[in-house]
C-alpha cells in the first residue's frame, strides 16, 4: 500500500474507524519491525482523528518507556502502577478517563490533556506496552473507540 491514508471526516466515529482499520492493516502488513508499525498507527490515528496526542509505552527493565508517538513531548518512563499508563499496565485492563484530573496519581505530561484512554497490549498473556490516547476535550472517549483500538492493537499479532 502508498503510505498515504484515505481520511474521511465526515462520517461517524464508529465509520471512520471502519474505514481507518482495513488501511492500517495494509500498512503495517510484512512489516516485522514493531517501532516502524507502532509509528504508523500512531500516525495514521493522529491524522484521522486529530487527538491531542497518540503514542505507545513499552515495556522495558520494568518500566514503561516512551515508543512511537505524535503530539507534544511526553512523560519518558512511567512506573507500573503510576498514572493511567501505569495503572493499565498493572491491571492489564482497557482504561478509560473522562477527566484526567480527577484520576488518583494521573500523572500530567501535558497540561492541555483533559480525558485519556489507554489500552494494554499483549505478547503471550503478559502486557508489554500501552496504547495511550489524549485528548484536550473531557469525556473524549468511550467504548466505541476502546472496541476499535483494541482491534487496531490486536493487527499487531496478525
Amino acid at each position: 500500500m502508498a503510505e498515504d491514508l484515505k481520511i474521511v471526516t465526515d462520517i461517524s466515529k464508529e465509520a471512520q474507524y471502519r474505514s481507518l482499520i482495513p488501511q492500517i492493516a495494509a500498512l503495517i502488513q510484512g512489516e516485522p519491525d514493531q517501532v516502524a508499525n507502532l509509528a504508523n498507527i500512531a500516525a495514521a490515528l493522529k491524522e484521522q482523528f486529530g487527538w491531542f496526542w497518540v503514542g505507545f509505552y513499552l515495556v522495558k527493565n520494568e518500566v514503561l518507556v516512551l515508543g512511537p508517538f505524535q503530539g507534544p513531548v511526553a512523560c519518558t518512563r512511567i512506573q507500573k502502577g503510576k498514572g493511567v499508563c501505569g495503572a493499565s499496565w498493572l491491571q492489564g485492563e482497557t482504561l478509560i478517563v473522562p477527566d484526567v484530573e480527577e484520576f488518583p496519581g494521573h500523572i500530567a505530561c501535558a497540561a492541555a490533556s483533559r480525558s485519556e484512554i489507554v489500552l494494554p497490549l499483549f505478547k503471550d498473556g503478559e502486557v508489554i506496552g500501552v496504547l495511550d490516547v489524549d485528548s484536550e476535550h473531557l469525556a473524549h472517549f468511550d467504548e466505541v473507540d476502546a472496541k476499535y483500538l483494541k482491534e487496531i492493537i490486536s493487527l499487531l499479532d496478525a
